[in-house]
């Protein structure tokens, strides 16, 4: 019996590596240097993922109108868009460096290490650095090329042509074809790649640290405790939503495209600059001090009229007025600027942090646990009255008293307002809009909102008719959603309800419409709807 010779074919004289593997060269390449970037960055330090460091950047330098539109377009799918948008254009370019290096692997090296470059630039450029952020970037720049080197020999070696004579399917004693070295080590890239990415996101020890802090937080007692919800605070059988919102439910605005990580027992807090008395806080110092429980609706300014970035929750935490009285403000102070840990920064008015009564925490608990990671475990800012931007600094681990002229903040560098007072306003969530309801007794109702003064009335219109004034829910403060209903008599035919709300300085929403740069979007919602 005699063996059947199969020979391969080979490739053109001068030709290199056909286009697909040499395409696939590239990609794992690079795929290998930004899974063991983010490996790398897990273990040392977290923001300096190289992937992510330059999808920081992106966001950094994007113009004010194109940030504004993924927002309010997007919502919390701005993130994973932009980062998918990131990847597939560094698979175009990773494999363009392989296409070019078909014959010789110099184009693809020099590409490579480009992208090094430029991950490691992003890295030193973001607002916060240290020394160990440049370890992962220089471990992706050296995995990128030395994987690209390798599989690209392996793949000249594979392609090369070969003596017709010479036996290629392997015989007695044979090893493994060449093509065969190059499939299992473009797999062994693969996997490797694979696992190191997600190995970057095991080694924060967060979880641990939240659990620990929510059992804290059980046993501790507070010295002040929320009002127990009235019955009739919200009308969710209607379509409204909770009056207190489920912590996975809770909106997210943010430009971090990691959510931080970081324990609860590595966290410290200077408060330093216009002070007479500097100190640094640590969460053990947050837990020895008296904890209060407040309810409070936070309202992010990029929400447009009718929209949901609206949402209420119990939080726990230490009174921000007495940390600043504590620290002796000085005349002349008319900032709190505090940075997140992810370089994120803002200024927030210190009048409204001193006012009695504002009720602005430090805080660490949210809805009868610790602060989940995505909404700034373990300490973030919480102020009522106030749009997110100018106050809500999630991961916060940073925090001078200065002036406004000394330190602008990351929103008004880019042409948003000062000063951030929420507006009122109000939105109907019931009907939906262009939404079929049976014809007859039609029930409408929504919420409204103007903290930290609180609502004292709500109108609705039907189809340009009069004002007409509508039930509200039980008042549980100022600093929360109010809820409204009203019904009215509809015959078939298409309707336009509309809505206003007062709050209780007799201050009535405007009929204006204003985007929602520079300081909040203004303006009656409007619901058209069918009944039949």
């Amino acid at each position: 019996m005699s063996a059947t010779v199969t020979r391969s074919e080979p490739a053109p004289p001068g030709a290199g590596v056909p286009r697909l593997p040499a395409a696939v060269v590239g990609v794992l390449a690079v795929a290998a240097a930004v899974g063991f970037g983010h490996l790398v960055a897990g273990v040392v330090s977290p923001a300096s993922s190289p992937f992510l460091a330059v999808g920081d950047t992106v966001i950094r330098f994007s113009p004010r109108t194109l940030t504004e539109f993924a927002k309010t377009t997007f919502g919390v799918a701005d993130k994973p868009i932009l980062l998918a948008g990131m990847a597939v254009v560094i698979v175009a370019v990773a494999a363009g460096a392989g296409l070019a290096s078909r014959r010789r692997s110099t184009p693809g090296v020099v590409v490579v290490a480009v992208l090094g470059v430029l991950a490691l630039a992003a890295v030193v450029s973001a607002p916060v650095f240290a020394p160990a952020d440049l370890v992962a970037p220089v471990v992706a720049l050296v995995v990128g090329s030395a994987v690209f080197t390798g599989l690209h020999a392996i793949a000249v070696r594979s392609y090369r042509p070969v003596d017709p004579g010479a036996r290629t399917d392997g015989g007695a004693g044979a090893g493994p074809s060449r093509r065969s070295v190059l499939i299992g080590s473009s797999a062994a890239v693969t996997v490797a790649s694979l696992g190191a990415g997600a190995g970057g996101l095991l080694f924060s020890g967060v979880g641990d640290s939240r659990q620990r802090v929510t059992e804290q937080l059980a046993r501790l007692r507070l010295v002040e405790r929320a009002p127990a919800i009235p019955a009739g605070a919200a009308f969710p059988e209607l379509g409204t939503p909770t009056f207190i919102t489920p912590n996975r439910d809770f909106y997210r605005i943010d430009v971090a495209l990691r959510v931080p990580a970081q324990r609860a027992q590595d966290w410290s807090m200077p408060i330093h600059g216009m002070v007479d008395n500097p100190f640094t806080l640590t969460f053990d110092d947050l837990l020895a001090r008296p904890l209060v429980e407040r309810t409070i609706t936070m309202t992010c300014v990029s929400n447009p009229v009718g929209g949901d970035l609206i949402s209420t929750a119990n939080f726990v935490g230490v009174e921000l007025r007495d940390l600043l009285l504590e620290a002796g403000v000085r005349p002349g102070a008319d900032q709190v600027f505090t940075t997140s840990i992810d370089g994120w920064y803002t200024g927030t008015p210190t009048d409204v942090l001193l006012e009695p009564g504002r009720g602005a925490l430090l805080a660490i608990g949210m809805n009868g646990e610790a602060l989940p990671p995505e909404h700034g475990f373990p300490v973030r800012m919480v102020v009522p009255g106030l749009y997110g931007y100018v106050s809500a600094t999630k991961w916060v681990v940073d925090m001078e008293v200065t002036t406004f002229d000394a330190a602008p903040g990351y929103w008004l560098e880019r042409g948003w307002a000062q000063k951030a007072p929420i507006k009122v306003q109000s939105r109907i969530d019931t009907p939906r809009g262009f939404a079929t309801v049976p014809a007859g007794r039609v029930t409408v109702a929504g919420i409204a909102w103007s903290q930290p003064t609180g609502i004292s009335r709500v109108e609705v219109r039907m189809d340009g008719g009069p004002w007409r004034g509508a039930e509200l829910s039980a008042e549980v403060g100022g600093d929360t959603w109010r809820m409204w209903r009203t019904e009215f008599e509809l015959t078939p035919g298409s309707h336009t309800v509309q809505t206003r709300a007062t709050d209780r300085n007799g201050v009535t929403q405007t009929e204006q419409r204003a985007d929602p740069i520079p300081d909040g979007a203004s303006g009656w919602p409007a619901t058209i709807f069918t009944t039949a």
